[in-house]
């Protein structure tokens, strides 16, 4: 298993003001921060993102909703980072999210469930290398 993980926190969840409460829960969960950045995806750069999902029937709506304002890309780090992030945020919809996960506290609905999760070490590498560059991870000392 891998130490490293790729997250989003989602522009529903930057607009409802729970950045600071999703980071709180990042280190109270014992991660490491490598890298962080607040920014607002492109339509291109969403649609580059989850291209894997473009045959999807949602793939339109996600991408159009990542695009629609300010997100936060974080590079994390923690011994089997991926399957520990994953039980830090919950199930993808919050309604069978697990009680105090991310998503159970701070998702509005499926769409919109506040935060992003690699579903593999092989994904977590690929989502890191494409929003920060190997210079741009810091590891905690």
């Amino acid at each position: 298993m891998g130490n490293k993980t790729f997250a989003i926190i989602k522009p529903d969840a930057v607009k409802n003001g729970y950045t600071g409460k999703i980071y709180d829960r990042i280190l109270q969960a014992d991660f490491k921060i490598l890298s962080a950045k607040l920014m607002k995806m492109t339509k291109a750069q969403a649609e580059g993102f989850y291209e894997v999902h473009k045959e999807r029937p949602f793939y339109e709506e996600l991408t159009t909703f990542m695009s629609s304002g300010p997100c936060m890309v974080l590079a994390l780090e923690k011994d089997n980072a991926v399957s520990a992030w994953r039980e830090t945020i919950g199930a993808t919809n919050p309604d069978e999210a697990a009680e105090g996960t991310i998503r159970k506290d701070f998702a509005t609905n499926l769409g919109e469930n506040a935060v992003h999760g690699s579903d593999s070490d092989e994904n977590a590498q690929k989502e890191i290398g494409f929003f920060f560059t190997e210079s741009e991870l810091i590891a905690n000392q």
